[in-house]
């Protein structure tokens, strides 16, 4: 039976099965396979007796996409590299730290920095030792774009280009493209570097369509497209005006010899999408029908501007019948315009509280699979009907909040509120947390967004 008063309790499980169901070690497992000296990926075949394996996973999924394929090839593994983020999931915990043929190491995200550099370097050169008849695994996931990477221009210009564009508001698609026009191992750029060595990737998809070059910015991928098409991308975010002289006159100098240069001719490639974003929506669309919901999942296609779509999320809310649970996935994308702390998932929950309203019964969710919405420590929010009210107990306007983006400090406020005793009693709210903390999550395959009715209550004690 349906209890508007458990709505935390149903999301918290909705979040916990999507995770379930975008798991990368299963991921691997389930497209990986070794028959006696056959390794089989999806269509592709390779016999073990005819060269030497290399592995490289990268990504913020990496380490637990490498356990399986490590146990796979077993003692046909030449090498491997792991290059995971920062601050994430350890390799201690997943138990192949000590393995004689593995090298660990951490790159920067979401901005590449000197580590980054220095794990891609290490990449190149194991990369180096391959021959015709080698193969090159690759395991790629959500964050490769910053942890692979060899800029074509400085490495303090390639840090404030990513930033401007980070706070552009442009799409990831847009944001790849500018990367691969100017970054050595975007692009089909690592399949260069292994040739005459066959190369399979298996996938971890972080963006919406599962478009290939636009994953990790296509590492393992040719692209059509050409450095014109970046500066149109450019162009059109103004990034020029937020960069200084020097190094926007740099970037433009090298996509313009891009422009005039030779494009590399592409290598022998097999890439295989292993886990999406609609996997993990399905996951949690069959634990809210074991919950009592009537479910749809509407789109595993989901973009835009963040709190537009919040504030669609909550007219479809309001017309909702009681008992109803829809599901979407995707990514928006923050036009940033004041100096607050937040994240896509947040500011998409913020605008749907404001918009929500009043509403009896209706709750909005919205997650980041990954578990990092933004420079916070949160995953995402949940909202009802009733959390502007609460706001307005301390005096806190979603509007305002909004409108410097800072949706984090307004959820954290509210969730300060929440740990009172009594207030939420005096008032006929219903007190849960706002924030949803999973941390760390070892996958990403972009976000999750959860529009619930439940069957409406009323808080009217009069005999």
């Amino acid at each position: 039976m349906l209890n508007y008063q458990d709505y935390r309790r149903d999301v918290d499980q909705l979040v916990r099965a999507a995770l379930e169901g975008a798991d990368p070690a299963n991921a691997v497992e389930q497209n990986l396979y070794r028959d006696g000296n056959t390794l089989r990926a999806g269509d592709f075949e390779y016999q073990l007796d005819q060269g030497r394996v290399y592995l490289l996973s990268v990504g913020k999924a990496a380490i637990s996409m490498a356990q399986p394929a490590i146990e796979i090839l077993a003692d046909q593994l030449q090498s491997a590299l792991v290059i995971s983020k920062k601050g994430g999931p350890t390799a201690e915990s997943i138990g192949y730290h000590d393995h004689p043929h593995v090298l660990l190491m951490e790159g920067n995200h979401p901005i590449s920095g000197p580590d980054s550099i220095n794990a891609t370097r290490a990449a190149s050169d194991m990369m180096a030792q391959a021959a015709e008849g080698d193969l090159l695994l690759c395991l790629i996931s959500g964050g490769t774009s910053a942890l692979l990477t060899q800029p074509a221009i400085a490495l303090p210009e390639w840090q404030q280009l990513n930033r401007a564009l980070l706070a552009s508001g442009c799409t990831i698609n847009e944001f790849n493209l500018v990367r691969r026009n100017l970054d050595r191992v975007k692009g089909g750029g690592l399949v260069q570097m292994a040739a005459p060595a066959t190369c399979v990737s298996l996938i971890l998809s972080d963006v919406v369509g599962n478009p290939l070059p636009d994953i990790g910015s296509g590492p393992t991928v040719y692209s059509e497209e050409s450095a014109a098409d970046a500066l149109i991308v450019l162009e059109r975010y103004r990034i020029e005006d937020v960069l200084p002289a020097e190094v926007w006159q740099h970037i433009h100098e090298n996509l313009q010899q891009r422009a005039s240069g030779m494009q590399p001719e592409a290598g022998l490639s097999t890439n295989i999408i292993v886990a999406d974003v609609r996997q993990a929506a399905t996951t949690a669309l069959t634990k809210a029908m074991q919950l009592g919901f009537v479910t749809q999942l509407l789109t595993a296609h989901l973009e835009g501007e963040a709190r537009e779509v919040g504030r669609v999320a909550a007219a479809i809310a309001k017309d909702l019948l009681p008992g109803r649970c829809l599901i979407l996935g995707g990514e928006t994308t923050v036009t940033l315009q004041g100096d607050g702390s937040g994240g896509r998932n947040q500011e998409l929950a913020l605008a749907a509280a404001h918009a929500l309203d009043g509403t009896p019964a209706a709750v909005i969710a919205s997650i980041a699979t990954d578990g990092e919405d933004g420079p916070t420590p949160a995953a995402g929010a949940v909202v009802s009907g009733e959390t502007a009210a609460i706001g307005r107990l301390l005096g806190l306007d979603t509007g305002a909040y909004l409108a410097r983006n800072d949706s984090f400090h307004y959820f954290q406020a509210l969730d300060e509120l929440a740990s009172e005793p009594g207030v939420f009693e005096q008032e006929n709210l219903t007190g849960y947390g706002t924030l949803i903390k999973t941390g760390s999550t070892g996958t990403n395959v972009n976000d999750l967004l959860f529009i619930l009715s439940y069957p409406h209550i009323s808080h009217d004690n009069t005999p």
